[in-house]
């Protein structure tokens, strides 16, 4: 299984980005995960297989939206109204069960992608 993250970049505060993550194989449960320069990866969102999921952490919660097309094995991180505190590494992950939020629930990880908020 392999996770293709792209969309990161540089931004202003109170602007937008949109990530995408292409799973290879089999269509997972997905979600988003950050890490900030010296800081613990943190939990962003998730979606399950069908949709009937999502969850948000509170630091983002209104402000991203989680989607997903399986027909192309995708999953969306639309980032809006974005923070100088959400400058972060994004990765995205997989896994078959929904477990915690906590990273070592995750079983599939891609290569993260640097967002940058600049203020």
């Amino acid at each position: 299984v392999q996770l293709q993250a792209s969309g990161g970049g540089l931004v202003q505060a109170g602007g937008s980005l949109r990530l995408s993550c292409v799973a290879s194989g089999r269509t997972f449960n997905m979600g988003w995960f950050r890490q900030a320069a010296g800081k613990e990866r943190e939990f962003v969102a998730r979606m399950s297989w069908g949709g009937g999921t999502i969850d948000y952490a509170e630091s983002v919660k209104d402000r991203f939206t989680i989607s997903r097309d399986n027909a192309v094995n995708t999953v969306y991180l639309q980032m809006n109204y974005l923070k100088p505190e959400d400058t972060a590494v994004y990765y995205c992950t997989g896994s078959r069960t929904l477990g915690n939020l906590r990273a070592s629930a995750v079983e599939y990880w891609g290569r993260g992608t640097q967002v940058t908020v600049s203020s």
